[in-house]
């Protein structure tokens, strides 16, 4: 039987924000388009030749109850917590943060060659590990694997699985996919992906067809949906996403988890399954008590 391609739900235009102490970010999921794809709560995209736009960073503030994940283009993230872990992701690394019970860190932006640029994306936990421990999967560019085909497609390969190919980023509850994807102008993609997963794409360079529905190799008439970068592509399920290029080359994250199903209470860098549990956050928060101890493992 042959596997069901997944068709574009919605195409959305990234909204401009500010976040931490003034940086720019183009927000794609988290805002007023799209609040919520289950499990991911928030995607931004950070990326100027102005320091103005990123120098202030994101001084010390919390988190409880999110995974969150840097990857980073161009230029470097120092990065602190409360709990002794310090360090700096640059080019092509990614840093996987498990918030858990809480956690305090701060991230401080710094260009490298004049550049900065990268992403960050926000990943809801399920209730049983909202206080668990908190904990770091740092991958450095050299340690993430790439995927080359005859083509000229070229897949970084962050979580899941490509032509046999497993990325570094593990035991994660909720069994992600995170691929960067680059097509040569006329190549064309295909990756599966599980079915009631959900499943999205951030074009971020050129432009690409997506849900394509007949053979890639076609060149006929838009069967999918031409999307131009900026932009983020909601699927709908299906057991395959297929992304064709035509006369320019396309880029873009290809990203997808298993939905929680649970329900969701959220104030800012809080996400909780109740408000009562939001409010004994703030609690905690007030009280210094919020960073995750031994004997609160839920």
């Amino acid at each position: 039987m042959e596997p069901q391609v997944r068709r574009v739900a919605r195409v959305i235009e990234p909204q401009p924000v500010v976040e931490g102490a003034g940086v720019r970010l183009r927000r794609s999921i988290g805002g007023w388009a799209l609040d919520y794809l289950d499990p991911f709560l928030l995607l931004d995209h950070f990326e100027s030749d102005d320091p103005d736009d990123y120098l202030a960073g994101f001084p010390l503030h919390p988190h409880r109850g999110i995974e969150t994940v840097t990857y980073m283009l161009a230029g470097e993230v120092d990065h602190k917590d409360t709990i002794g872990n310090a360090g700096t992701i640059g080019p092509g690394d990614v840093q996987w943060m498990t918030a858990g019970g809480g956690i305090m860190h701060e991230e401080m932006p710094r260009p490298r060659d004049g550049r900065m640029g990268g992403f960050q994306l926000w990943v809801n936990m399920p209730a049983k590990m909202k206080m668990s421990r908190p904990r770091y999967q740092e991958i450095a560019a050299a340690d993430i694997p790439v995927v080359e085909r005859p083509d000229g497609t070229r897949v970084r390969l962050v979580a899941g699985r490509v032509d046999g190919t497993s990325g570094p980023v593990t035991e994660i509850y909720a069994d992600p996919e995170y691929l960067d994807v680059a097509l040569a102008a006329g190549a064309g993609f295909a990756q599966p992906i599980a079915r009631g997963h959900a499943a999205f794409a951030y074009v971020f360079r050129g432009e690409g067809e997506f849900g394509v529905a007949c053979d890639l190799g076609y060149r006929g008439e838009l069967d999918g949906s031409l999307v131009r970068a900026p932009g983020l592509v909601v699927f709908g399920d299906g057991d395959e996403v297929r992304v064709r290029a035509y006369e320019s080359p396309v880029r873009f994250l290809l990203v997808s988890g298993a939905p929680l199903g649970e329900p969701m209470a959220r104030y800012g860098p809080f996400v909780m399954n109740t408000r009562a549990e939001i409010q004994q956050a703030l609690l905690d928060l007030q009280a210094g008590a919020f960073v995750w101890a031994e004997g609160r493992d839920g």
